[in-house]
């Protein structure tokens, strides 16, 4: 039983300070949960609000993927740089260190390859599972305009629904059926719907083909200067000459708005220099 003869009166209650309610720095976030805040704030740094995502997701329907032969040897030492990581499970298991102090964003959806109709997805990781890796959010593919747009829609709803149970966050991926456009107006449509049934990541910017370094960094500062709260780079960080120099670039222009010409110049000068390339 507890000591009771030296209890203190209480007293200190700060009467003259102010209530502080540190809010989230993650767009939208304020009216989630606080393990929904926890995680997000996981994946967006909070001093800027903004993330530099590093996919390497793109094995769970193209199969091999130039630059991710040996995810040990080109992705890991990457790592560092990132603010969070886009992978499956079955990489996340068999080659990220389970030291990751970063967010883990897991792919969830899945099952057609690139030799089949790709909307044609499905739920492919349980949610439990997704808390057993500790994940902080899960990503699932919305095909709106595609054939199977309604199965994918569904797909997002449900782990929308397991989500909310358990605090974990779900990322909307738009993708782009084989007649749609990809303008501002299908991304509109796209995002609102997936906002709409309930997804909870801001909006971040794929990046899409590999381009030349100088155009990545252009597209990347137009992303979040126009609104974006950070970029899924995939190809444009792994496939480049000097992918160590290429996401450190990235990271100045997302987070510090460093103009993408003088970023391209920062991605030359870490290259000539040697500390721009994977060990």
């Amino acid at each position: 039983m507890a000591d009771t003869d030296s209890l203190k009166d209480t007293k200190e209650y700060f009467l003259d300070v102010p209530v502080r309610s540190q809010q989230s720095n993650v767009r939208g976030a304020n009216a989630l949960d606080w393990g929904m805040q926890n995680r997000l704030s996981r994946i967006f740094r909070p001093s800027s609000g903004k993330t530099v995502m590093l996919a390497v997701d793109h094995g769970y329907f193209q199969g091999p993927t130039a630059g991710l032969e040996r995810v040990d040897v080109t992705i890991v030492p990457l790592l560092q740089n990132a603010d969070a990581l886009m992978c499956t499970r079955g990489i996340l298991r068999s080659t990220i260190p389970s030291s990751l102090r970063s967010g883990v964003v897991l792919r969830a959806s899945g099952g057609p390859s690139i030799l089949k109709e790709l909307s044609n997805e499905h739920v492919a990781v349980d949610m439990d599972d997704a808390v057993r890796l500790n994940v902080a959010a899960v990503a699932v593919q919305v095909y709106i305009g595609g054939e199977f747009e309604s199965q994918s829609v569904r797909n997002m709803t449900q782990l929308v629904d397991a989500g909310l149970g358990r605090g974990i966050p779900v990322l909307g991926v738009t993708a782009v059926g084989k007649d749609m456009v990809r303008d501002a107006r299908y991304f509109r449509l796209a995002c609102r719907i997936c906002a709409e049934l309930g997804a909870q990541v801001p909006v971040v910017m794929a990046g899409g083909k590999k381009l030349p370094e100088l155009d990545a960094l252009t597209m990347a500062y137009r992303a979040v200067q126009e609104g974006a709260a950070g970029v899924d780079m995939g190809r444009n960080i792994f496939q480049s000459d000097a992918p160590t120099a290429m996401i450190q670039a990235v990271n100045r222009v997302v987070h510090e708005q460093m103009k993408p010409e003088h970023a391209y110049e920062l991605y030359q000068t870490l290259q000539r220099e040697g500390t721009g390339r994977n060990a």
